[in-house]
Protein backbone atom coordinates (compact mmCIF):
# COMPACT_ATOMS: atom_id res chain seq x y z
CA UNK A 1 0.00 0.00 0.00
CA UNK A 2 1.27 3.59 -0.72
CA UNK A 3 -0.11 6.47 0.76
CA UNK A 4 1.18 9.77 -0.63
CA UNK A 5 1.41 13.12 1.42
CA UNK A 6 2.05 16.56 -0.17
CA UNK A 7 3.02 19.32 2.00
CA UNK A 8 3.13 23.31 1.02
CA UNK A 9 5.66 24.99 3.73
CA UNK A 10 6.20 28.47 3.20
CA UNK A 11 8.08 28.90 6.42
CA UNK A 12 11.77 27.63 6.72
CA UNK A 13 10.99 27.18 10.22
CA UNK A 14 8.29 25.05 9.70
CA UNK A 15 10.31 22.85 7.62
CA UNK A 16 13.45 22.56 9.98
CA UNK A 17 10.54 21.65 12.75
CA UNK A 18 9.89 18.56 10.47
CA UNK A 19 12.74 17.99 9.92
CA UNK A 20 14.08 18.16 13.80
CA UNK A 21 11.19 15.84 14.55
CA UNK A 22 11.98 13.04 11.83
CA UNK A 23 15.72 13.52 13.10
CA UNK A 24 14.62 12.85 16.81
CA UNK A 25 12.31 9.86 15.43
CA UNK A 26 15.08 8.36 13.24
CA UNK A 27 17.33 8.52 16.37
CA UNK A 28 15.09 6.42 18.21
CA UNK A 29 14.55 4.02 15.75
CA UNK A 30 18.53 3.69 15.67
CA UNK A 31 18.26 2.46 19.48
CA UNK A 32 15.86 0.20 19.25
CA UNK A 33 17.55 -0.90 16.38
CA UNK A 34 20.43 -1.36 18.15
CA UNK A 35 18.44 -2.87 21.31
CA UNK A 36 16.88 -5.02 18.86
CA UNK A 37 19.96 -6.58 17.34
CA UNK A 38 21.30 -6.94 20.65
CA UNK A 39 18.72 -9.18 21.80
CA UNK A 40 18.89 -11.56 18.41
CA UNK A 41 22.70 -11.44 18.94
CA UNK A 42 21.94 -13.41 22.59
CA UNK A 43 19.62 -15.82 21.32
CA UNK A 44 21.97 -16.66 18.01
CA UNK A 45 24.78 -17.25 20.66
CA UNK A 46 23.22 -19.62 23.26
CA UNK A 47 21.51 -21.21 20.29
CA UNK A 48 24.93 -20.86 17.50
CA UNK A 49 22.33 -20.35 14.93
CA UNK A 50 21.68 -16.98 13.05
CA UNK A 51 18.62 -15.86 13.31
CA UNK A 52 17.19 -16.56 9.87
CA UNK A 53 17.76 -20.08 10.01
CA UNK A 54 16.09 -20.28 13.14
CA UNK A 55 13.10 -18.71 11.27
CA UNK A 56 13.42 -21.15 9.01
CA UNK A 57 14.56 -24.48 10.11
CA UNK A 58 13.49 -24.70 13.71
CA UNK A 59 10.48 -24.83 16.27
CA UNK A 60 9.60 -24.15 19.77
CA UNK A 61 10.65 -28.04 20.76
CA UNK A 62 14.54 -26.89 19.37
CA UNK A 63 14.64 -24.38 21.80
CA UNK A 64 15.05 -24.88 25.99
CA UNK A 65 12.82 -22.24 26.80
CA UNK A 66 9.69 -23.89 24.43
CA UNK A 67 7.13 -21.96 23.15
CA UNK A 68 7.80 -18.68 25.01
CA UNK A 69 11.63 -18.43 23.75
CA UNK A 70 10.41 -19.40 20.32
CA UNK A 71 7.32 -16.88 20.51
CA UNK A 72 10.22 -14.06 22.12
CA UNK A 73 12.95 -14.77 19.20
CA UNK A 74 10.57 -15.02 16.34
CA UNK A 75 8.74 -11.53 17.92
CA UNK A 76 11.98 -9.97 17.82
CA UNK A 77 13.42 -10.94 14.59
CA UNK A 78 9.88 -9.43 13.48
CA UNK A 79 10.07 -6.44 15.02
CA UNK A 80 13.62 -5.48 14.08
CA UNK A 81 12.06 -6.18 10.40
CA UNK A 82 9.62 -3.69 11.29
CA UNK A 83 12.17 -1.32 12.57
CA UNK A 84 13.93 -1.53 9.57
CA UNK A 85 11.47 -0.89 6.95
CA UNK A 86 10.59 2.42 9.08
CA UNK A 87 13.97 3.88 8.92
CA UNK A 88 14.39 3.48 5.33
CA UNK A 89 10.61 5.06 4.98
CA UNK A 90 11.78 8.07 7.36
CA UNK A 91 15.00 8.51 5.45
CA UNK A 92 12.86 9.08 2.25
CA UNK A 93 11.15 11.43 3.70
CA UNK A 94 14.71 13.23 4.99
CA UNK A 95 15.89 13.34 1.57
CA UNK A 96 12.72 14.87 0.03
CA UNK A 97 12.86 17.06 2.85
CA UNK A 98 16.16 18.73 1.53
Amino acid sequence: MTISLTLELTDNRTTQAIGQALDLYHSQLQMSIRRSRRKLALFEQQYGVPTARFLTDMTAEDLSGGDLEYIEWAGEANLLEGLESEIEEIERVRRQLH
